[in-house]
């Protein structure tokens, strides 16, 4: 801006502004807002403007708020979300049409004056004389520009956007002087296009490119003489001339403009007559904002993406500083999301379970060694309306998640991997009755114990009564003993399995610490499946964990230009050995190839799982992987009500709902698709011996003894021996062979005393050989 001279005069711009400052603000304020002569002069004597030289020199133009778009990994379309619908054009994508339209009805005079008109002032005056009122205002575009200024700056607060609009003094000098400047800086053209960008049209749509598209499905640049018109028209008063909700008025209003392009010249009168004549000829869009509108069910991923902009620092320092990116938009954000997994899980979650169902399910799958979100969906999809939801099922409490829920055993390979790590060998063998107390003491973090009460003890049990041991890491993991693992990690101690989980990114989805107490193996923690798919990613990835990620990159686009923003990277840390990662990925290759996720099984492609189903069957799981994707499906009521007992989902009923049965079908069906056309790579395996010496598996009647030895031909002395020998049944099935396929399924009753959460227990799940 010019300086003043050197003598201490001001510069003639300066000069300009002063004297405009004090000869025209009087009228200028009675045309713009109608305040008497009198009352006007009065507020300016009386010193309640803001001189005119003690206003800040400088108005910035504000970044103007824009739709952002989020992309797929293939670079198509997922979402556009924004707090404005506004795309910016440059002046030449505008059609003439509409160049002149909106200058010969907003500002006919607009390319002869400068920033203020003082012939409009004083005809504003005049006309308003004669009737009494405001029938004329005298703001140039180039004063709409400045007030449109005000307005962007103010975004959705409420009581910004009002000082923005107020009609006073204060604002109007305001107003004024910043017009000077911005004829002074921009010239005309560069006006006129900013004007177009900034201003509002109706039905959402901000800036001429956007109006253009919601009216007639066409970019601006295309715009006819009668639609331009019409657009141009709707400027004064977007909700009374809005042709969507009254085209008789808007016809009226179009033609007004028509008339005045006719009477400056822009168009001749026959023009004017024939665009008269012609309908309004619109062929409107219906606003598509937001994650709702996004495409293959990924409102939600789209949801994750959104926070992740919001809570990541590496976006602005401060909770207001992100919010402010979001919604200013201008966003090309391409994500990790791949088209073909999103469009699988979809498939397989709406076959197998119903919207209307009385439980749901969630899914999500991830690239082993990258962290790249894959896809995420759930049965009850994003929206408002019954059985709809805008909780995202597949992620924690804080990335717009619930609470989550109670994993089961599918939490039983963290345990073996934190031994197997730990230096115990996959053969580890424990008498694994059908039932027993929680062994005491167990060694937790920090040199504390956990001690089961001697008095009152909690107790578990198998799935049923026909698993007892002994058994080995091998079979126990594809039966998912729960006896194996509670002596397993008495063994070890809690803290090695807490801390194996935390290396594995395993946390609880409502942000808590994890329990220090033994039943976590068996899967009392609440987690998300999100959480799950990516720590199961670890072992397909022999060991090395990386954090999720969402996103690729960021462009913004400011101006006429883009610019790139930084974006999270994935962290990639060793959580485990190779062998101990190749070990476990042995035990869960022989769940579903032997065990209780047979019906999980990818036919000839290689792959491992675990299936998991939680105490009183509130939730039930199976998260596997091979060794290029991992995937995690839960299916369960989000409010933790209803039991999957007697129930009938997806159309299937089901007198009890178990991992393999129901998850594991989902889980098969989802990753098949979303495998298909990519390598069929195997494992890489360890030899693990099936289990030797195992005692005898008793006739279903007799007591088990205290000793080691191995009964045999359903000898009543089946052994069980070792630490909790002759404390359970030992194996009293409804049949008389002692067989551990068949069998009844007991209601788990445990004990539980105070310091154990609800819930804990029977983590393990089952029908006959379907267990898990």
């Amino acid at each position: 801006m010019p300086k003043k001279r050197s003598g201490g005069g001001l510069s003639p711009t300066q000069q300009a502004a002063k004297f405009l400052g004090v000869s025209v603000l009087a009228g200028v304020v009675m045309a713009g807002i109608a305040l008497p002569a009198a009352g006007a002069l009065g507020l300016a004597a009386k010193g309640s403007v803001q001189g005119f030289d003690e206003i800040p020199a400088n108005l910035k133009s504000p970044q103007l708020s824009q739709r952002t778009t989020i992309l797929d990994n293939q670079g198509k379309q997922i979402a556009t979300v924004y707090s404005r619908d506004r795309t910016v054009v440059d002046l030449k994508d505008i059609s003439p049409y509409m160049q002149k339209a909106i200058v010969a009805i907003e500002d006919a005079r607009f390319y002869k004056h400068g920033a203020i008109d003082l012939k409009g002032v004083l005809r504003a005056l005049n006309k308003n004389a004669q009737q009494g009122g405001v029938a004329q205002g005298a703001s140039t575009l180039t004063q709409q520009l400045v007030k449109n200024y005000f307005i962007e700056e103010a975004g959705d607060d409420p009581t910004k956007v009002a000082e923005a609009t107020q009609q006073t003094l204060g604002r109007k000098v305001k107003e004024l002087k910043y017009a000077i400047q911005i004829e002074e800086k921009l010239g005309k053209k560069k006006i006129l296009e900013n004007y177009l960008n900034i201003t509002f049209f109706g039905e959402q749509a901000y800036g001429v490119e956007a109006a253009a598209q919601r009216y007639f499905s066409k970019h601006a640049k295309d715009l006819s003489l009668q639609e331009a018109a019409l657009l141009a028209g709707v400027v004064q008063s977007p909700s009374r001339y809005d042709p969507v909700n009254d085209e008789a008025e808007a016809a009226k209003r179009r033609n007004i403009v028509l008339q005045r392009m006719a009477d400056v010249g822009d168009i001749s009168q026959k023009e004017a007559d024939e665009a008269k004549r012609t309908p309004l000829g619109l062929h409107p869009s219906q606003p598509k904002n937001g994650c709702i509108t996004a495409v293959k069910g990924a409102g939600f991923f789209c949801d994750y993406v959104r926070d992740i902009v919001l809570n990541d620092p590496v976006y602005g320092k401060t909770q207001e500083t992100r919010a402010k990116l979001w919604n200013q938009g201008g966003l090309t954000i391409r994500t990790t999301l791949d088209p073909q997994a999103q469009e699988s899980v979809q498939a397989s979650v709406k076959d197998h379970v119903y919207q209307s169902d009385p439980v749901a399910t969630a899914a999500a799958i991830v690239e082993p060694g990258t962290g790249k979100i894959l896809a995420m969906g759930q049965s009850r999809p994003y929206g408002f309306g019954r059985n709809e939801t805008q909780i995202n099922l597949s992620v924690n409490s804080n990335m717009g998640g619930g609470a989550g829920y109670q994993g089961g055993s599918t939490f039983k390979p963290i345990v073996a991997a934190a031994a197997i790590e730990g230096g115990k060998p996959p053969t580890q063998q424990y008498p694994s009755p059908y039932e027993m107390p929680y062994p005491s003491p167990v060694q937790q973090c920090d040199g504390k114990v956990w001690r089961n009460d001697p008095g009152n003890p909690a107790k578990l049990t198998n799935e049923n009564e026909s698993e007892h041991g002994p058994y080995g890491m091998k079979e126990a993991t594809a039966k998912s003993v729960n006896t194996y693992y509670v002596q397993l990690i008495s063994d070890i101690g809690i803290c090695p399995v807490t801390q194996m989980a935390k290396r594995m990114g395993v946390e609880r989805a409502d942000g808590r610490v994890m329990d220090q107490a033994p039943s976590i193996a068996l899967g009392t923690q609440e987690v998300s499946p999100l959480t799950m798919a990516n720590a199961y990613a670890t072992f397909a990835s022999r060991g090395i964990y990386c954090t999720p990620v969402a996103i690729t990159s960021i462009t913004q686009k400011v101006g006429s230009e883009q610019k790139s923003l930084e974006v999270p990277k994935s962290t990639c840390s060793r959580a485990m050995s190779q062998k101990t990662a190749d070990t476990v990925s042995t035990l869960l290759k022989g769940v579903v190839e032997d065990g209780t996720g047979q019906e999980a099984g990818l036919g000839d492609r290689p792959s491992a799982g675990k299936t998991g189903t939680t105490d009183e069957r509130y939730a039930a799981w199976f998260v596997g992987y091979t060794p290029n994707m991992a995937g995690a499906v839960w299916v369960g009521d989000p409010q933790h009500k209803r039991q999957m007992i007697n129930i009938t989902i997806g159309g299937v009923p089901h007198e009890k709902v178990f991992g393999g049965e129901v998850p594991g079908p989902i889980w098969r069906d989802m990753m098949t698709g979303a495998l298909a056309g990519k390598p069929a790579q195997d494992f890489h395996l360890i030899d693990i011996p099936d289990d030797n010496n195992k005692g005898g598996k008793g006739n279903g009647r007799g007591k088990g003894h205290g000793g080691t030895g191995g009964g045999k031909n359903g000898d009543s002395t089946g052994g069980i021996g070792g630490l909790i020998g002759g404390l359970t049944d030992g194996g009293t099935t409804d049949g008389t062979t002692g067989d551990t396929t068949g069998g009844t399924f007991p209601t788990p009753t445990i004990s539980l005393p105070g310091n154990f959460i609800q819930g804990q227990g029977n983590g393990g799940n089952g029908n006959g050989g379907w267990r898990g």
